[in-house]
């Protein structure tokens, strides 16, 4: 997706995801006492795009995210997780919900649901250009992952196994093993998605 073609919300999104992210990485890089250069060697993401994330002058891939991740030996989750008390009711805008975009820059997940909860439940909500994969590593064994097609047409694969829904149709399945996502058609794709982790193991 090229830069002049995203929304002007999902930019300040993105902004409100990186800050926080930039401002953790550099915290937690500092706390291990490693440069640039030794957290760009133990994560294999650049040392100039560490940079970049750090001064919240890019928005970083999932993939970036979970290389990183690994290296400074914290979650993903505790990499969204804002350390400010959050008040009572909370109202977001567009403008301030952080997005993640996929691999391929096709997906976008905008964070609906409540950072404090992204531990065991979190809910997004996904726009997609036709073509967009999302590829993901497995959850936590027992976890599930719900997708509720409002525009477009989805399909998942999971376990060698492929099933479409489209609008009005829902899709949950186990997501403790790889499982993708992908936008299908030629038209732009809208869904929900909530992932409960942490569940009860199912055999």
């Amino acid at each position: 997706m090229q830069e002049k073609d995203k929304p002007r919300e999902l930019d300040a999104g993105a902004v409100a995801l990186s800050g926080q992210l930039g401002k953790t990485i550099l915290r937690l890089r500092k706390a291990y006492n490693l440069s640039l250069s030794e957290l760009a060697e133990q994560s294999g993401v650049a040392k100039s795009i560490i940079s970049q994330i750090e001064r919240n002058e890019t928005n970083p891939t999932l993939a970036t995210i979970w290389r990183l991740s690994q290296a400074l030996d914290v979650s993903i989750e505790r990499f969204l997780v804002s350390s400010d008390e959050e008040p009572f009711i909370e109202k977001s805008s567009k403008g301030d919900t952080p997005i993640l975009v996929s691999d391929d820059g096709k997906m976008r997940l905008a964070i609906i649901g409540w950072l404090k909860t992204v531990e065991w439940l979190q809910w997004y909500d996904v726009q997609a250009d036709p073509g967009g994969t999302l590829d993901s590593d497995a959850h936590q064994r027992g976890s599930v992952e719900n997708l509720s097609v409002i525009s477009g047409t989805f399909e998942v694969e999971v376990g060698g196994i492929t099933e479409t829904a489209r609008a009005g149709e829902s899709l949950r399945y186990r997501c403790d093993r790889q499982h993708i996502i992908r936008c299908v058609g030629t038209e732009p794709g809208h869904a929900t998605m909530v992932v409960i982790l942490k569940a009860a193991v199912m055999e």
